[in-house]
């Protein structure tokens, strides 16, 4: 399944923040933030509300309960989207925070941190904008849910006059044009059901594969850009003064645009770590650790069953039948001591005695 690159739709320049978020802002003349710039080039292509939107209310049974998980797909984009705004808004902050501070390594830091904040920002407007696309893949299959309900519900009316007809006019001549309406219905409904279970299939597994792989892109991402925002915050000396001392001086301003360089070089150079091989072997994983199916466990009983071994502990009915076994053995160790119920013979000086006699 081929998918685009969200880097494709990206302009020349990976970063639209440069290295630093304050002079994109005094470069623009005060015309408005990176964010609000971004936030208006990425949402334009949402569409509004519409009337469409109050379709639902008329949607055949077939298709109601997909429909409500599109809509609800809807308002889980709308909150990807505002954690994206939300997220370059703070970012924003961050640096005008630090510039107004009095320490030079607080104040360059700030702006560059902010810069990776920006960023996980956008990647996760790009995750937003994976969601919509698999939404609107999912919306392939609502409608062909609705094209398939007229089919059904038409067959269905043929076979309910039928029966009613037949059971009140049983020699209606109306029953054998019915019964070739009927057969009509029902090979129409063949075709359209085949249909509906073919593109169900497909795209079902168009679309969530194309979530999963969404999810993994911007998981990866995100970890690259906190992996540099940690180098970032690692040239901050946080040493103890004490009180009259001067504050350390900053000499990691060079190491700090150094960061960035490598974070957007990182980001350029990534490549999806998914590939179909992958996916290949994740299946064949779960196929051999999911359990049987009836018919491997129906085989399985109808095969010969091997003896049982000798240790093994007897079943019930065995345990019955061996209860008058142990008390015999129990009796033949007894007559072995000389001690019998009935009377034992013995003879240890070649005489002839009988136990019980004086």
């Amino acid at each position: 399944m081929s998918r685009k690159s969200i880097d494709s739709s990206r302009p020349s320049s990976l970063w639209n923040r440069a290295l630093s978020i304050r002079s994109n802002n005094r470069s623009s003349g005060g015309g408005g933030s990176s964010a609000t710039n971004f936030s208006s080039h990425h949402h334009s292509s949402r569409r509004g509300f519409s009337l469409s939107s109050l379709r639902g209310t008329i949607q055949p049974e077939l298709s109601k309960k997909l429909y409500r998980l599109i809509k609800s797909e809807n308002n889980l984009i709308s909150a990807h989207e505002t954690a994206a705004k939300e997220r370059l808004s703070i970012a924003q902050q961050l640096s005008e925070w630090g510039e107004q501070t009095s320490d030079e390594g607080i104040s360059d830091i700030s702006d560059k941190v902010g810069v990776i904040l920006s960023e996980l920002g956008e990647q996760e407007d790009n995750y937003a904008h994976a969601l919509d696309e698999s939404r609107g893949t999912l919306k392939t299959i609502r409608n062909t849910e609705k094209s398939v309900q007229p089919s059904r519900d038409g067959k269905n009316k043929i076979a309910d006059e039928i029966a009613k007809l037949k059971s009140k006019e049983p020699e209606s001549t109306r029953l054998v044009v019915l019964e070739q309406e009927l057969v009509r219905a029902e090979a129409e409904s063949l075709v359209a059901e085949a249909q509906l279970t073919n593109i169900t299939r497909q795209k079902f597994k168009e679309a969530y594969s194309s979530e999963f792989l969404a999810t993994i892109e911007r998981a990866e991402k995100q970890i690259i850009l906190a992996r540099h925002g940690l180098r970032l915050l690692n040239l901050l000396d946080d040493t103890p003064i004490v009180p009259g001392d001067s504050q350390i001086p900053y000499t990691q301003g060079h190491q700090a645009r150094q960061i960035l360089n490598n974070a957007e070089d990182d980001l350029r150079d990534w490549r999806p770590t998914t590939t179909a091989a992958a996916l290949d072997e994740d299946a064949k994983y779960v196929t051999s650790n999911s359990p049987p199916s009836p018919t491997t466990i129906q085989q399985h009983a109808q095969q010969p069953q091997a003896s049982q071994p000798r240790n093994e502990a007897p079943v019930p009915d065995q345990q019955l039948q061996q209860v008058p076994q142990q008390h015999q053995q129990q009796l033949n160790e007894k007559e072995v001591d000389g001690a019998s119920w009935t009377g034992t013979e013995t003879n240890t000086t070649g005489n002839e005695s009988v136990a019980g006699v004086n």
